[in-house]
């Protein structure tokens, strides 16, 4: 009888072993301030036609935000500038959820942040995948990517960035 319990239990293990591969779908990130502190945390799940983004935030100054996917998986502060630019896939790159021929693959629709610093919000995007395979950039490419935070809104239309200024906020997506 002990060894048909075992039995039980070790069957019951690996049924749950495929359900923790799911967990491989989506990555995330520790979203810190320029002053190291942390500010969150940043999700990111694959989905059919692109990623499902999910921000947890806390600290940051009340109001509009840019956000963006970035190149690289590197936050060094106090700027964030090693995370490169945004997520693209061909070049000159057009910024600008709002401009018929935009083709940055790093635009996201901007974050709003309640007057007591928090924020909870998910986005769902379909200008990039997660590790690839479906016509568009992948974000775990061979040297990651991040998510960035902005100290303004993003406009839309501006080059490069929306005229969202200066990186506030900084995850690493692993």
């Amino acid at each position: 009888m002990r060894r048909s319990g075992f039995l039980t239990l070790f069957l019951a293990s690996a049924i749950a072993i495929p359900s923790l591969a799911c967990a491989a779908d989506s990555v995330s990130g520790e979203l810190k301030g320029t002053d190291g502190a942390s500010h969150g945390i940043v999700t990111v799940t694959d989905a059919p036609k692109g990623v499902l983004l999910r921000l947890q935030v806390q600290g940051l100054t009340p109001g509009w935000h840019g956000i963006h996917f970035h190149e690289k998986g590197n936050c060094a502060a106090p700027k964030f500038t090693s995370a490169g630019a945004h997520v693209h896939a061909t070049t000159p790159v057009v910024h600008g959820l709002l401009k018929a021929d935009a083709n940055d693959a790093g635009d996201l629709p901007n974050l709003y942040v309640a007057p007591d610093g928090t924020a909870t919000v998910e986005l769902y995007s379909t200008l990039v995948s997660l590790k690839g395979g479906k016509a568009l950039p992948a974000l775990m490419d061979a040297d990651g990517a991040s998510v960035v935070v902005h100290a303004k809104p993003d406009d839309y239309q501006t080059q490069p960035i929306g005229g969202s200024g200066d990186r506030v906020a900084c995850a690493v997506l692993h």
